[in-house]
């Protein structure tokens, strides 16, 4: 059974990250009903940062940081399919993504061990063409070689009110394409 893992990178509840991911998983369980699906509000969860102390390389890469690091890794691990959504802020992902893909560390050998899908969204207020949006799929297909993962997707989308994205039919329609796809 495919497992699919879909992440939140929002610290906002509901938004247009939230309708995006929401419209590719619609297309996923188009494609594969009985997937597995699993989601993650980084906004609502406890996470610190990684503090490179390598304890997890001497504890079965297992991070001692008491949060729920663990929770995202475990997750992560079981997922065939890893779809990431984040608004763009100053130029980047957010804090809670940035935060959250630091944590990798501790399993960074058994992740790179396995083969997944990996799909990733952007957005922001600027138009796609904007820069910012090359800079964060530059660093996300730098991530997906480093564990060997496969790209499936990596769109960038243009949104500025929250709900925006809801209203636009065409991008909707676009976005669960995408998940039948993967």
């Amino acid at each position: 059974m495919l497992k699919v893992l879909l992440v939140s990178g929002s610290p906002r509840a509901e938004g247009n990250t939230k309708t995006a991911l929401n419209q590719v998983l619609k297309g996923i369980q188009v494609k594969e009903p009985q997937a597995e699906v699993a989601l993650l509000d980084l906004g609502k969860m406890k996470l610190s940062g990684c503090t490179n102390c390598d304890a997890c390389k001497e504890n079965g890469e297992n991070c001692v940081i008491p949060d729920e690091g663990a929770l995202l890794t475990d997750k992560l691990e079981e997922a065939d399919v890893v779809i990431i959504g984040t608004p763009v802020y100053y130029w980047g992902m957010t804090a809670q993504l940035k935060t959250a893909i630091d944590r990798l560390y501790a399993k960074e050998e058994q992740l790179r061990q396995q083969k997944k899908k990996l799909g990733f969204l952007a957005i922001g207020a600027a138009s796609v063409e904007d820069v910012q949006y090359k800079m964060i799929a530059d660093q996300f297909k730098c991530i997906g070689d480093y564990f060997g993962w496969s790209l499936v997707f990596n769109k960038a989308i243009s949104a500025f009110e929250t709900g925006d994205l809801a209203k636009n039919s065409a991008q909707l329609q676009e976005l669960e394409a995408l998940g039948q796809a993967v």
